[in-house]
């Protein structure tokens, strides 16, 4: 027998102005105009410029919650004629990624992309109907670094299931060795020891430096990459000297022949979110002109919906059409209060972290960053920590000294032997300081660093000097051994 259970609940819901919000505030200043642009293309009643004095009677008669107050004009008394159940609420647009700035902001020359440039040069080769098409489909398999990973096997099969053409392996090498003499040097290699030696292959043969070279990477390719340098040099009795013109050599090879042109011809911008300037020894932080844009809602619609309130309410077309254009002003009220909410968030983070940053600030100095996580500033500006982590993760902050993203001012506290609390940007910078110092032939190991570090008062274990480090991007002492 089924039984009816009442259960008593509570659970919370972001309305839709907080959603509206939330979506705005992540978003950085460089999408920001181009959202606002979505926004009025969808909204009639949106219009750029700033909002006039003299406000509409839609907004005298709205209550501090967006809805029309209970003094209402009588006339205006849309509640007793449009059907809630008709409402679909509000929906906002553009609720996915965002698009990119015109590039009409960003004037830049145009130039070829790798697949491009690839495709130009194979089309001057003099080949048969067959390899053609065969090094065509070779050309589109090459991925944006320059490699062809996909092994000649499965294209064969590929060939023969989806074009209906027949080929081998050694009919597709013979092709892929034609594509292999194009620009850039090192093109359609399988891995990065065939690509060196593509680039090797053609140097000047005749070089005792380049047939060592060749050497090295074709028979020692794995001692290389393991810096197994003076057994490599041992096995082909190579001088001391050789060997470094070797090394040398090598290192000056590209790894990825497709970086040479990338697939995007479109430069990438970092658009400050913040402006700082020191006036006179005062530090003043302003928004980037770009975040503060002037909107408004469209007067001739808050007319609208006031002719189409004194119609007759009885007309389902005239319901319809009122409860559209009230919609369509709720929305842009909306949409404007939200943006002047970010304006204000962005301020008071920004303030918040100048002001605890304040002598990085007037320096640069980075020994001067105090230890600072996002509870801090949320504890100060009193909100959430999520909403500073959305404002720190995606804005930047243009200084005298450079363009910092705010993540750069977060980091942990490190105590010292004075019992104070430094940052762990600074240790960072000391650890680098002694790597880049530190003698080639022998580098620190991870327990050297950490005992070099406490030396100068840093306490700090070896798992954390490791975890620093591989933040750095700075590989372990036996890879960074040089000759």
């Amino acid at each position: 027998m089924q039984k009816l259970i009442i259960n008593q609940g509570l659970l919370q819901k972001l309305s839709p102005q907080q959603i509206q919000f939330i979506k705005l505030l992540q978003i950085p200043t460089a999408e920001l105009d181009t959202r606002i642009k979505e926004e009025m293309e969808v909204n009639p009643a949106l219009e750029e410029g700033q909002e006039e004095n003299t406000a509409s009677e839609y907004d005298d008669e709205r209550g501090d919650d967006g809805e029309f107050g209970e003094h209402s004009h009588e006339e205006l008394e849309l509640e007793s004629y449009i059907n809630h159940d008709e409402l679909g609420g509000y929906k906002m647009y553009g609720d996915g990624a965002f698009g990119n700035e015109e590039d009409r902001e960003f004037p830049v020359a145009t130039r070829l992309t790798l697949h491009d440039s690839l495709y130009q040069q194979f089309g001057f080769m003099n080949l048969q109907e067959q390899e053609r098409m065969l090094g065509l489909h070779l050309l589109g398999s090459i991925e944006n670094d320059g490699y062809l990973r996909r092994p000649l096997k499965s294209i064969v099969s590929d060939l023969a299931f989806t074009q209906g053409v027949y080929t081998t392996e050694t009919e597709l090498k013979c092709v892929l060795k034609k594509i292999q003499s194009l620009e850039p040097a090192g093109i359609g290699a399988s891995n990065l020891q065939e690509c060196l030696l593509l680039q090797l292959r053609r140097k000047n043969q005749s070089d005792l430096i380049v047939q060592l070279a060749l050497q090295v990477i074709e028979h020692y390719f794995e001692e290389f990459s393991k810096k197994h340098y003076e057994k490599i040099q041992k096995r082909l009795g190579m001088s001391q000297q050789e060997a470094f013109d070797v090394l040398t050599l090598i290192t000056r090879l590209n790894p990825k022949p497709g970086s040479v042109e990338g697939d995007d011809d479109r430069s990438h911008y970092l658009t400050p979110d913040f402006i700082l300037i020191n006036n006179n020894g005062r530090l003043e932080v302003s928004l980037n002109s770009r975040n503060a844009p002037e909107l408004r809602v469209n007067r001739s619609f808050a007319e609208m919906l006031d002719t189409y309130s004194k119609s007759d309410k009885t007309n389902k077309n005239v319901r319809e059409t009122a409860t559209f254009v009230k919609q369509k002003l709720d929305s842009a009220k909306w949409f404007i209060d939200a943006i002047k909410q970010r304006q204000a968030t962005l301020m008071r983070t920004m303030t918040a972290i100048l002001n605890y940053q304040y002598e990085f600030f007037r320096e640069g100095d980075e020994g001067k960053l105090r230890p600072m996580i996002l509870k801090d500033i949320a504890t100060i500006i009193d909100m959430d920590v999520s909403t500073v982590s959305r404002v720190a993760s995606s804005k930047c902050v243009q200084t005298e000294f450079g363009l910092y993203p705010l993540k750069y001012f977060f980091s942990e506290g490190i105590a010292t032997d004075s019992g104070e609390d430094v940052s762990s940007r600074e240790v960072k910078t000391i650890l680098k300081e002694l790597i880049d110092h530190e003698p080639k032939r022998k580098p620190f190991s991870d327990d050297k660093l950490e005992k070099l570090l406490n030396e100068k008062g840093y306490n700090i274990a070896r798992r954390t000097v490791a975890k620093y480090r591989e933040q750095l991007n700075i590989p372990v002492a036996r890879l960074r051994k040089q000759i």
